[in-house]
């Protein structure tokens, strides 16, 4: 570097220190994107601009990556760290060539792994965003996203500095570009190229498509043939003027459509950012990366996150943002369309959508079209497929109806791929936590209004940790080329299709979009302190019993993860026993031998929400530990033929995701860990339990207790009758596990909740042990009773028996 140059960088530092504020996307490339220190780095920018080059060292100085104005030496040369793919705009030239100093470093990077086989460069797209402004469908996007001249640059820098980031991309092998295409000056050019078509699509990713013009958005979708054919349809049958239609189909557009404001989401940024601050001490965010590549590759992104909150919405979006992406349309419940939350929300992307759209036609063809507009434009969705917040802490069976109009949209004839990206949201403290056990108590839900935001605000305080993993994408395209071949015949630009496919293929999509999201899950301080202590039968441990089961619980997750996309502190057990403590959540009492922690009687049920929101983590680990508990040993044949016979049920209730063949392979690794702690042990083909750590493993047994005690309800009332209807079936269900958890102190408000029973009897249904008229089998169903009575205490079968004795009396 010259000494003038040098000193131009020095001078140009001076502002930008000042003005601009950067964040990185990812925060911690080497560890995300897998950057080899050992190895040389080369920086590749998308425009000339010296501004942009001294902010990416900063943000490369902070996260501990090369400096870019380091000379990079190498074969006895000194070549610059850094090349710029486009000239840029100049005040008077709008030509945009790629620089011929760029192609000559190229040129002589390929030279170089010519002469030296071992050599291997990385090179890194790095690329800084100062305004993430779409524009319109009328306006250009703002140049704050392409190319920009000195004075364009300048009041970028002025207004817009401190809400700049820095984009890292995976790094590409020179050595690989060099043993695949060459080393010619052709390759310099084609890596240019696609360069710039890089930048281009990361620039699409991190903005998104122009936003419409709401009035011009409404008269398009009145001109549509489907809105059109159904207002001509509907004036017709009502014998009123077709003027006076038309004005209700506008006014449910204006009920329903966002009005997506780029600035509010910049404003609402900081105010989130300082809201989180508050309320949360870190978010914890995994998988990421994928999210981006999706973007950035062109795919029709669905948001599909599990629903625990109404912070739940901003939550997503803030991290959308933080993150790199677009913040999604978010279809939200029209109760949620109240002054002033409502206009800020529809803002921020929401579109509201009414509870149900029976017996509406022009109402439901309204929404169908404004839903297939934001996937023909390109804007990213979300929504909430389980329809409502859950109560209990675990996943809600899936309403298909939106699942149903996206496929519905791609028979439209959308041209590209439609992705659902599953999410899970956890938190150590859910805002709305004791309203959900009061209204499962029969208590009724409250209605949103404004006081209910200002009582939100005035309880601000710190809570705990929050948790956003992304799963597995799943790709729809595929899914119906797999589920439907001929969906593709299908397709019509103007009817809603619903041929014979459809329902069973978007209730199977949801199913597994809901286990994906499960598989997501995010293990935490409070829900692991929370499954230990609800565990003991009087919800109290000391403090070493705690840290001991708690590092049971982490070994055992870190050993045999449950899924590649779920997550697990990183903490000690002491740690994380310390910062559940820190929550306020437990009883601390000490005494001579040391400290006990426990639940009161309100707490431990509402504690059971989260441990709820993890159960499935270790039900067949507290399957495994629930047999040895009730006997001393056990074949690894009858282990294996009661986890398969019992899995099913689980499967069906708490979304996991194991198919025969991962499940033996699961439940082999289980066994192999709880031997490697001492739980348990291994001689030739028994399993033997530990008797010095019976305690522990009764406290992992008991993780699945309660959920076998439904099972042995719900069975022992088809064997007393057989062909009891599934009303009466779910009523006295219902009323007898109300009996059995005040007699037993089961604290736990889903015990009698009659969904997970609805969800039962379907599942017995399809498993076999009901028939068509949805009778028992007797014979299946007195098999399965007896082997979940083999995993229950003596007491609680007398009493299930003793109450339906009593309820037939």
């Amino acid at each position: 570097m010259s000494a003038c140059q040098s000193i131009y960088h020095k001078l140009l530092n001076l502002p930008l220190s000042v003005l601009v504020k950067t964040i990185s996307i990812p925060s911690d490339p080497v560890a995300q994107l897998g950057f080899d220190l050992n190895r040389p780095i080369v920086y590749v920018l998308p425009f000339r601009s010296h501004s942009d080059l001294l902010t990416l060292r900063s943000s490369c100085l902070q996260l501990g990556l090369p400096d870019p104005l380091e000379p990079l030496e190498l074969g006895g040369k000194s070549l610059p760290r850094y090349v710029f793919i486009s000239q840029g705009k100049r005040m008077f030239n709008n030509s945009d060539p790629v620089p011929f100093e760029s192609i000559e470093v190229f040129s002589e990077l390929l030279e170089l792994h010519k002469r030296d086989s071992e050599l291997d460069i990385q090179l890194v797209p790095a690329s800084v965003v100062w305004d993430r402004n779409p524009g319109n469908e009328s306006r250009p996007a703002t140049p704050a996203l392409t190319a920009m001249n000195g004075v364009q640059k300048c009041f970028t820098i002025l207004t817009l500095g401190r809400d700049s980031m820095v984009r890292f991309s995976n790094a590409v092998s020179l050595r690989y570009m060099a043993d695949k295409h060459g080393t010619d000056t052709t390759i310099a050019n084609k890596l240019a190229r696609v360069a710039k078509i890089h930048f281009s699509r990361q620039k699409m990713a991190a903005s998104g498509p122009g936003l419409p013009n709401r009035q011009a958005l409404f008269k398009r979708l009145l001109a549509s043939k489907a809105i059109d054919k159904v207002v001509q349809e509907e004036a017709e049958s009502r014998d009123v003027p077709v003027e006076k239609v038309r004005k209700e189909a506008i006014d449910m557009m204006e009920e329903i459509a966002a009005d997506f404001s780029p600035s509010l989401i910049r404003y609402g940024d900081r105010v989130l950012t300082w809201l989180w601050n508050k309320l949360y001490q870190g978010i914890n965010v995994s998988n990421s990366e994928r999210v981006r590549k999706l973007a950035q590759d062109g795919h029709e992104i669905v948001y599909v996150p599990c629903h625990r909150s109404h912070m739940d919405y901003l939550l997503l979006s803030y991290i959308l943002y933080k993150e790199g992406l677009v913040p999604p349309h978010i279809a939200a419940g029209v109760n949620l369309n109240f002054f002033p939350a409502g206009p800020i929300f529809r803002r921020g992307g929401a579109f509201f959508l009414r509870r149900t759209f029976k017996g509406n036609r022009l109402y439901s063809t309204v929404f169908r079209e404004y839903l297939a507009e934001l996937f023909a434009k390109g804007y990213s969705v979300e929504y909430f497929s389980e329809g409502g917040r859950s109560r209990t802490g675990r996943l809600l069976p899936a309403k298909t109806g939106m699942l149903a109009m996206t496929i519905q949209a791609m028979l439209r004839g959308l041209k590209r791929p439609v992705t659902l990206v599953p999410v899970y949201i956890g938190y150590e403290h859910v805002m709305e936590v004791s309203t959900y056990a009061k209204e499962l108590q029969g208590e009724r839900k409250e209605k949103e209004n404004f006081g209910q935001v200002l009582g939100i605000v005035r309880k601000l305080r710190n809570y705990g940790k929050g948790y956003v993993n992304f799963g597995e994408p799943i790709q729809v395209n595929h899914f119906l080329n797999e589920k439907a071949p001929t969906w593709h015949q299908d397709i019509d630009p103007i009817e809603p299709q619903r041929p014979n496919w459809l329902n069973p293929v978007v209730n199977e999509l949801a199913d597994r979009m809901m286990t994906k999201i499960n598989d997501a899950a995010a293990a935490n301080a409070l829900t692991l302190c929370a499954t230990a202590l609800l565990a003991s039968r009087q919800r109290a441990l000391s403090r070493e019993a705690l840290e001991d089961q708690l590092n049971i619980y982490l070994e055992l997750l870190r050993a045999v993860p449950y899924s590649s996309t779920s997550t697990v502190p990183e903490d000690s057990a002491q740690e994380l026993v310390e910062h559940a403590i820190s929550l306020n959540k437990f009883v601390v009492e000490k005494d001579s031998l040391g400290d006990v922690i426990s639940l009161d009687r309100q707490q431990a049920i509402l504690m059971t929400y989260y441990r709820n929101n993890i159960i499935h983590l270790f039900a067949i680990p507290s399957l495994v530990a629930q047999m040895l508990v009730f006997k001393s040993s056990v074949s690894r044949d009858a282990l294996k033929s009661t986890v398969k016979q019992l899995y099913p049920l689980l499967k069906a209730e708490l979304y996991m995701s194991f198919d025969d063949a991962a499940l033996e392979s699961y439940l082999d690794a289980v066994v192999v860990e709880l031997n490697r702690q001492g739980l348990l042990t291994v001689d030739g083909d028994m399993l033997h339990r530990n008797p010095a750590k019976l305690t522990q493993l009764q406290l992992l047994g008991r993780t699945i207790a309660e959920t076998l005690q439904r099972y042995a309800i719900t069975l022992t009332l088809f064997c007393h009758e057989s062909d009891v209807s599934r009303t009466d079936l779910e009523q006295q269900s219902q009323m007898m596990a109300q009996r059995l958890s005040r007699l037993h102190g089961i604290n736990a408000p889903e015990f009698f909740d009659k969904g997970v029973f609805s969800t039962l009897v379907t599942t017995l249904r399809e498993t076999g042990y009901l028939n068509d008229d949805e009778h028992a089998r007797t014979e299946q169903i007195e098999a399965l009773l007896e082997c979940i009575f083999g995993l229950i205490s003596p007491e609680v079968q007398l009493t299930i028996q003793a109450i339906l004795n009593q309820s037939a009396e």
